[in-house]
């Protein structure tokens, strides 16, 4: 089901600036017992993405209502909200008054393979890398075309995800997922203030982690020093938590700290239990 600017309908006009550009941002939420996940994080991000791009950001209850709505009818489900900056004339120049477009759309649930979570996934190091942009970082916005060039490298079906690294060659994200790991007592995550997407679920490991006796470090993150992990795991608001128990010819243990966090976020309600 698709609620545009509140109608019920699937079409959007060819004019719409997310369309031309990718002119606008998205949100991916899990619908769990009728309730979406997250929700809190999932519009704070939404507001923020909308700032940053100077493009007006549709009133928060509104969407809520909308989400709500879709929420109700289906579950466990899929939301995504698309907010773009709406229909322009030819050309980058911005409209002077947005016409914005809201998009609520919902998804069945994605069916995916126990073992993705114990023992865990097998990844693979993506060729394809992501360009570093202060401006654009974290923003989840419609330009993705760096993860669809990724994500077409494999059809494997035994490989889950792919690794991204920045054009440093610097370990980043999946081409879905924020990536964590363990090594020596921390919890390292990348750093993403150039480049890539600042999940909710990976805010929402850095809020519970202190809370966990888990001493959190962002970083650059090297290649080599992911490698020597003892556990690796990527997430997202609609997988939860993957043990990662390969990548490449590596291999790594779905130990008890990767446990220990889907345990928190699935007893907080921000994650789906499966």
């Amino acid at each position: 089901m698709f609620l545009i600017n509140g109608d019920s309908c699937e079409q959007i006009s060819v004019q719409d600036r997310g369309l031309h550009y990718g002119d606008g941002i998205f949100e991916t939420i899990a619908v769990h017992d009728h309730k979406p996940l997250s929700w809190s994080g999932h519009i704070r991000r939404l507001q923020s993405g909308c700032e940053r791009l100077g493009i007006e950001c549709p009133d928060k209850d509104v969407i809520e209502s909308e989400v709500r709505q879709l929420s109700s009818a289906s579950s466990p489900s899929v939301i995504k909200i698309i907010v773009t900056r709406g229909q322009g004339g030819r050309g980058y120049r911005v409209p002077e008054r947005d016409n914005t477009t809201r998009i609520v759309a919902s998804y069945p649930w994605p069916e995916f393979p126990s073992g993705n979570r114990n023992p865990g996934i097998i990844s693979r190091i993506c060729r394809t890398r992501i360009g570093r942009n202060q401006q654009l970082a974290g923003i989840k916005h419609l330009n993705r075309l760096e993860q669809v060039l990724a994500r077409k490298e494999w059809s494997d079906p035994g490989i889950a995800e792919g690794i991204m690294l920045d054009d440093t060659g610097h370990v980043i994200e999946g081409t879905m997922s924020n990536l964590f790991l363990f090594r020596q007592g921390q919890l390292l995550t990348p750093d993403l203030s150039e480049c890539g997407i600042a999940g909710v679920t990976r805010a929402n490991i850095l809020e519970l982690a202190p809370a966990l006796d888990m001493p959190v470090v962002i970083k650059q993150l090297a290649l080599d020093e992911m490698f020597l992990a003892e556990e690796i795991f990527l997430c997202n608001s609609v997988i939860g938590i993957w043990s990662v128990r390969q990548i490449d010819k590596y291999r790594f243990d779905s130990g008890p700290g990767t446990g220990k966090i889907r345990n928190a976020l699935l007893s907080a309600g921000l994650i789906a239990p499966a």
